[in-house]
């Protein structure tokens, strides 16, 4: 078997607020396999903001160990945590993050600037294809739908071509039709090879992935296998189609 792609030992974060210690997360251990796909659940203060804060290397623990794709990234500088950020790590927020007055094509190039890729345009262009926006390159986001914008947004996380792709809350501003629409693309990556683990508090939402972890008090309350995940393909065929209506 390959190495995991992530795995936490006695993962604990602790802030200090005043004269009192809040503890976060307590003591975390979690292992995700290559070519999972999983939901992270809990309610508000469960520690699962927190986690996925610490799995995308933007904080570091208090203590414990966390190993990503094989590397011990717990202990590393901000420079060390960038760099595995830019190697490994691809980002979809809930808020699409992209900047407004920049086509979807310049957007999706932004990380492979960073990294000083070339060719940069055709990789680009390739990832909007994958998510089905191959003909949108030129538009920026005032000329796309919200489901488009998260759309550039998924485009923009795979195009360095990651170990692993977050999504924070990824479907919290879309409306039910648009939501199985950003499920089906990040099933489809899913089916293609890549980890992808997600940030969500709808339990829709949640039976699209093969694996549910939930925190409370920030521990790990339950891990559970989803029993026949929820095909967004096959829901997109009976929810109506906006477009399709006014066409």
């Amino acid at each position: 078997m390959s190495k995991p792609v992530i795995e936490v030992k006695g993962l604990s974060k602790n802030y200090v607020m005043g004269d009192q210690v809040v503890h976060a997360l307590r003591s975390i251990d979690l292992v995700i396999q290559s070519g999972e796909f999983v939901a992270i659940m809990g309610p508000s203060g469960s520690g699962k903001s927190t986690f996925m804060n610490l799995l995308g290397c933007l904080d570091r623990p208090s203590s414990g160990d966390y190993m990503l794709n094989g590397e011990a990234v717990a202990k590393m500088n901000d420079n060390q945590l960038a760099d595995i950020r830019n190697r490994y790590l691809g980002f979809v927020f809930q808020n699409f993050n992209l900047l407004p007055r920049t086509s979807a094509l310049k957007n999706v190039e932004l990380p492979l600037m960073y990294a000083g890729s070339k060719g940069r345009s055709a990789m680009a262009k390739q990832a909007l294809e994958k998510v089905g926006l191959g003909q949108r390159i030129d538009h920026t986001p005032s000329e796309l739908s919200g489901g488009q914008q998260q759309r550039v947004a998924i485009a923009r996380a795979i195009v360095n071509d990651p170990v692993l792709v977050l999504g924070d809350e990824p479907t919290g501003n879309l409306d039910t039709r648009t939501s199985e629409e950003i499920m089906a693309v990040f099933q489809e990556l899913n089916r293609s090879g890549k980890t992808v683990v997600i940030v969500t508090h709808e339990e829709d939402i949640a039976k699209h992935c093969k694996r549910v972890v939930r925190f409370r008090d920030g521990k790990v309350q339950r891990d559970e296998l989803v029993d026949n995940p929820v095909d967004a393909r096959e829901m997109l065929k009976v929810l109506p189609d906006p477009e399709a209506d006014e066409a």
